[in-house]
């Protein structure tokens, strides 16, 4: 379940495994335009899926075209930013576990 101020299709800690913390994005050396930093995963990678459709009917002119690969790019990269998060919170979920384990023998 969605609280009411996170942000549409992003899981929260309601909706995980009880004591797990939401999956968030990993920060960006390069900042994002508002618009795009703000998107979840779902609709980045939807806004994304459209850009290239759009590139690929090669209908739009060369500066829409150049436009359209610019802002596939920082979808792109958004993407790439809550995959990365969501690896990092895999990762330590996976050292928290083994070190259970460890202390467990």
């Amino acid at each position: 379940m969605s609280t009411p101020d996170a942000p549409e299709n992003e899981l929260t800690a309601d909706e995980g495994a009880p004591g797990t913390a939401p999956v968030t994005p990993a920060g960006d050396e390069k900042a994002l335009p508002a618009d795009i930093a703000e998107l979840s995963y779902e609709a980045a990678r939807d806004q994304l899926v459209e850009v290239v459709r759009r590139l690929e009917s090669g209908q739009g002119g060369l500066e829409d075209s150049i436009a359209l690969w610019e802002r596939g790019e920082m979808l792109a990269r958004r993407c790439q930013q809550w995959l990365d998060g969501a690896r990092e919170r895999l990762e330590d979920a996976v050292a928290a576990r083994r070190e259970e384990d460890g202390a467990e023998r």
